[in-house]
């Protein structure tokens, strides 16, 4: 296949940056997504011009590390799909394909399709952990959990980046739900969610989208549950 491409070029977070175009030759339906931009990037170091910078890392759908914009898209046109599980056989020969990085204030651009996630992590910090000095663990198989409640618990933690709301509130949500994370649970979301807003990230809009375009499919019933948590945290104190 040939695939016409449009990719956002921006040597850095003070350049300006604009749109590209390139051509993708022989692409094989077989490719990921990530693939076919390797060997755009072969040819480009060939040329001596400077490769398309992206994220990347485990390249199986697992890290959340990949993602940015393929025709307006998070992560593409495929549901429940990372950009590094995408394949090309999902388009056809001739197409063309805009690729933009993230666009939020608080992902500020680093190069080309790269952005700065680490308000995610900030968010995660602002969380903590159980400061409770327990002694030695308990074996985790040893403490009985509904399935229906793990499986909602570990759903929300495979959540990656479809959006801030959708991320902080999956994450609250994961400890939220099982034993282990019920001591300083209130602290926790107030903390999580002051850290949210800090951030610059507006509150959810009700829309779906985020939900829409997840690859790990996690539900808006997990924002729900974060404003209950917030709510139950004002109501009852932070400790």
């Amino acid at each position: 296949m040939r695939i016409n491409l449009k990719v956002w070029r921006q040597a850095g977070p003070d350049k300006p940056g604009r749109l590209v175009e390139y051509t993708a030759g022989d692409v094989s339906p077989d490719m990921s997504f990530l693939e076919m931009l390797d060997v755009v990037n072969e040819g480009l170091i060939t040329q001596g011009d400077d490769p398309i910078a992206f994220d990347s890392d485990c390249r199986e759908g697992i890290c959340g590390t990949c993602g940015f914009l393929v025709g307006g898209i998070p992560h593409g046109p495929d549901p429940a799909t990372t950009v590094c599980q995408l394949h090309m056989r999902r388009f056809k020969d001739g197409d063309t394909l805009t690729l933009e990085p993230w666009r939020a204030r608080a992902f500020p651009v680093l190069k080309d399709l790269v952005v700065d996630r680490s308000a995610f992590d900030r968010i995660i910090q602002a969380g903590g952990y159980t400061s409770i000095n327990t002694g030695g663990a308990q074996d985790a198989n040893a403490i009985l959990i509904p399935k229906t409640v793990a499986d909602k618990a570990m759903d929300s933690a495979a959540c990656k980046n479809a959006s801030a709301a959708l991320f902080t509130s999956a994450k609250i949500s994961h400890l939220s739900l099982l034993p282990q994370g019920q001591v300083e649970r209130y602290t926790r979301v107030v903390k999580m969610v002051e850290r949210h807003d800090a951030e610059g990230f507006g509150s959810c809009s009700n829309e779906g989208e985020c939900e829409a375009v997840c690859p790990k499919e996690i539900p808006i019933s997990n924002i729900a549950r974060m404003n209950r948590e917030y709510l139950k945290a004002m109501l009852v104190g932070r400790e």
